[in-house]
């Protein structure tokens, strides 16, 4: 058995040691949320957080993950979170949606630790999510708005 701490929880998963985290938060908790992209680390759609840091899970063996706080989009929460949350929804910034939770997930990362980034800065922090509807304007545009929402300079209400 593998204990884990999964969205502030503590679980235990009987899985081989070399299984990839995105089939344990999928098939063994069903946290769906996570999407499989291309299994390679390239794509960003299986983006989790470790420890508040994003991190692959479709490369990551369950076993890498030791006592680290694994976060996925069904958990985020805080201020970054809710406010990406928000701008996303306003912004409308969805095509397909395949790749969202792994965008949210990055974006979040990026505003919990800086909260007013520049294009560069956005670009740099998102440059391992891949679009394949290509609504990177959107997403940045839908992040600058969460920046703001932070700010309290917009009148989006956060849930939450």
């Amino acid at each position: 058995m593998t204990a884990l701490n999964v969205n502030g929880k503590t679980v235990q998963v009987d899985v081989e040691p070399d299984t990839p985290l995105l089939w344990v938060l999928r098939d063994e908790l069903g946290h769906t949320g996570t999407k499989y992209g291309c299994g390679m680390a390239l794509c960003g759609a299986c983006t989790v957080w470790l420890d508040g840091q994003p991190a692959r899970a479709c490369s990551m063996p369950v076993s890498a993950v030791g006592k680290a706080k694994i976060t996925t989009i069904e958990g985020l929460n805080g201020k970054a979170g809710r406010a990406v949350q928000a701008a996303w929804r306003k912004l409308d910034v969805v095509q397909c949606g395949y790749c969202q939770s792994g965008q949210i997930m990055s974006a979040s990362a990026l505003l919990a630790k800086n909260a007013k980034p520049t294009d560069a800065d956005i670009d740099a922090a998102m440059a391992g999510n891949v679009c394949r509807c290509a609504t990177y304007h959107r997403i940045r545009a839908a992040i600058h708005e969460a920046s703001s929402i932070m700010a309290g300079k917009t009148s989006e209400k956060m849930e939450g």
